[in-house]
C-alpha cells in the first residue's frame, strides 16, 4: 500500500508538469490489494482502472508501471494505450479498456470458458458503483447467475461516479441488492479494511471455483482522490469533506495503526519503508523518461496478419513525411 501511494503521489504530479498525459490514483482505496493476496495467480483478473494495487501484488513491477504511462519502448503495450490502462499476459490480467463497463460480460464469458475447461481457477472483474449503471453490468451478472460462472464480480462502491454521488445515482440500498435479485451469493464489506477484503474475497473464490458460481462483493470505500487528472472534484464536494475522510478512515492510517497496536511495526519501520518505497519510485520513474518512444511501425502490428492495402498506402505516407521532414519529425526519438 505506501508502494502504491508513493507511485501514485509521483505520476500525479509527473501529470501536472505535463510529463505524462493522464492518470488516476488509488488515494483512499489502497486496501483493494487485499482481494489480490486472496486469489490463485492464474485467476484471470478483468480490472477497471483503478486497479493498479491488484497489478502490483501480482508482480507487475514498478518499471513495467512507469515504461506503460510514459509509453516508451519497453511498454508492453507499444505505445498504444492511454496512461493506466495496464495489461499483462504473464501476470493474467487483461488489458485494461476506456468504455465503462465492457469488462464485465468479458469476465463472465471468460469464467465460464474456464467451467468448460475445468480448470479450477476463477476470474474476477472490478469495477465501481457508477459503472453498476451500466447495461453491461447486468448483462454480465445475469449471464454468470444463469449458466453458472466461476466469477468474482467486485464493485468498488467509493462514493462518486466522476462527479456524481452514488444519493444520485440509484434509489436502492448500493450494489449488494442488485445481486440478490440476480440470485447471486453477495456480501457487503468494508472496503478500507485490507482483511475483511482478503478474507471476502478468499470466501468468494472458494464458493466460485467449488460450486460453479459467481459472487457478488460490494467494498465500500472513499475516492479520495480527483476521479482522474482532468477532474477537480472541488467542485463537487467540500475539500473538508476529503479531509476528514483522510483522517479518519485511510486504510494506510488504519493498517498502520494494527500493526504498531500489535508491537508488529513501528514508526521508525514505517517511516523508513515509506522513504524506501519513494526512492524505488523514482528510479523507476527516471529510467522511464530517459527511454525512446515505442517504433513507428508498432503503429501497423498485431492486428493483420497481413496489412490491408489501406494501412501499407497509410504506412507508406508516414515514412515519406519523415523522409521529407526530417528536422519536424525527429526519427532518433523512437526505438527501433
Amino acid at each position: 500500500m505506501l508502494i502504491l501511494n508513493a507511485m501514485d503521489q509521483i505520476l500525479y504530479e509527473a501529470q501536472r508538469q505535463g510529463r505524462i498525459s493522464f492518470y488516476m490514483t488509488s488515494f483512499g482505496e489502497e486496501a483493494i490489494i487485499g482481494s489480490a493476496a486472496a486469489l490463485d495467480p492464474k485467476d484471470q483478473v478483468f480490472g477497471q482502472y483503478r486497479e493498479a494495487g491488484v497489478l502490483l501484488q501480482r508482480g507487475f513491477t514498478l518499471e513495467q508501471f512507469m515504461n506503460q504511462c510514459y509509453s516508451n519502448e519497453k511498454d508492453l503495450g507499444k505505445g498504444r494505450q492511454m496512461p493506466i490502462h495496464y495489461g499483462s499476459k504473464e501476470l493474467h490480467f487483461q488489458t485494461i479498456s476506456s468504455p465503462l463497463a465492457t469488462q464485465i460480460p468479458q469476465a463472465a464469458g471468460a469464467a465460464y470458458a474456464m467451467r468448460r475447461e475445468g480448470s479450477k481457477q476463477c476470474a474476477i472483474c472490478y469495477f465501481g458503483e457508477g459503472a453498476a449503471s451500466e447495461g453491461d453490468f447486468h448483462a454480465g451478472l445475469n449471464m454468470a447467475a444463469t449458466i453458472g460462472c466461476p466469477v468474482i464480480f467486485y464493485c468498488r462502491n467509493n462514493g462518486y461516479a466522476i462527479s456524481t454521488p452514488s444519493i444520485e445515482q440509484y434509489r436502492g440500498d448500493g450494489i449488494a441488492s442488485r445481486g440478490i435479485g440476480y440470485g447471486i451469493d453477495t456480501i457487503r464489506v468494508d472496503g478500507n479494511d485490507i482483511w475483511a477484503i482478503y478474507s471476502a474475497t478468499k470466501a468468494a473464490r472458494q464458493i466460485a471455483v467449488e460450486q460453479n458460481k459467481p459472487v457478488l462483493i460490494e467494498a465500500m470505500t472513499y475516492r479520495v482522490s480527483h476521479h482522474s487528472t482532468s477532474d477537480d472534484s472541488s467542485a463537487y464536494r467540500s475539500t473538508k469533506e476529503v479531509e476528514d475522510w483522510s483522517k479518519r478512515d485511510n486504510p494506510i492510517s488504519r493498517m498502520r495503526a494494527w500493526l504498531i497496536g500489535k508491537d508488529w511495526w513501528t514508526k521508525g519501520e514505517d517511516a523508513e519503508i515509506t522513504k524506501a518505497a519513494k526512492a524505488d519510485v523514482l528510479r523507476a520513474f527516471a529510467a522511464a523518461e530517459a527511454l525512446k518512444r515505442p517504433a513507428i511501425r508498432h503503429m501497423f502490428e498485431d492486428v493483420y496478419d497481413q496489412l490491408p492495402p489501406e494501412l501499407e498506402r497509410e504506412k507508406a505516407e508516414i515514412e515519406a513525411l519523415i523522409k521529407k521532414y526530417p528536422d519536424y519529425y525527429q526519427v532518433n526519438e523512437f526505438g527501433r
